[in-house]
């Protein structure tokens, strides 16, 4: 019997060896992070030459990767003039932060139905984390705190679709909650502290109803901060 066979036969080759991870995913990577810190900012100019510099690789798998970022929406391509951090409309910001309520509303309702101890120690753990950071104004730790939160009461809902769902928009949320987590501030934590409150004591019409009320006024800081008038609710 070949080798071949027999690892097949013995049930190996499932287990294949993992293969590194392609340069061009890993700048892909990089530079996302940067867009969503606000390091590059919507409407900068990207080239290649010197983000390759800065990232310590060659010009393609830069290259490769803002024609990825493109394609996600990030990055703009402009035949003649380059690659551009992607400028979002309040359109776009105002449709994709309305569906993140509707979707946050519920795991909050579902959260306080079906949250263990565990979990919830987990969010007040998290939870004062973010407030600490905030009290150092340590604004990229706020908004990464405040997505772990987010995503741990999502969690707490056992909800698979919701969690799947809120983990597709999770990175542009954190991008659009980037500029404002410092206006919001005290404000959003205090919220995010009587939501703890309301999911700990069960109440699920309550943590919907106040997780509804924190994601809008996200929402609404957002587009106040771009120069638009939020909609009439």
């Amino acid at each position: 019997m070949s080798l071949t066979s027999k690892l097949s036969s013995e049930g190996v080759a499932a287990r294949q060896v993992a293969r590194p991870v392609p340069l061009r995913e890993t700048v892909y990577e990089a530079i996302l992070e940067l867009i969503i810190t606000g390091e590059l900012e919507p409407g900068q100019h990207l080239v290649e030459k010197e983000l390759a510099e800065a990232l310590g690789v060659s010009r393609q798998p830069v290259r490769e990767a803002l024609q990825w970022l493109q394609k996600d929406e990030w990055v703009d391509l402009r035949p003649g003039y380059g690659a551009f951090v992607h400028s979002p409309t309040p359109e776009e910001a105002d449709q994709l932060l309305g569906v993140r309520t509707l979707l946050e509303a519920e795991s909050a309702r579902l959260a306080a139905l079906h949250a263990t101890e565990e979990g919830l120690a987990e969010v007040e753990r998290i939870y004062e984390s973010g407030v600490r950071s905030l009290a150092d104004d340590d604004i990229e730790a706020v908004v990464a705190a405040n997505a772990q939160l987010h995503a741990q009461i999502t969690e707490l809902s056992g909800n698979k679709v919701l969690k799947e769902l809120a983990a597709q928009i999770n990175r542009r949320v954190r991008w659009y909650h980037t500029p404002v987590a410092k206006t919001r501030g005290k404000q959003a934590w205090d919220e995010h502290a009587a939501l703890i409150e309301a999911i700990r004591e069960g109440d699920a019409d309550r943590a919907q109803r106040l997780m509804r009320e924190h994601t809008e006024q996200t929402r609404h800081s957002y587009l106040e901060k771009s120069g638009e008038e939020p909609p009439q609710e």
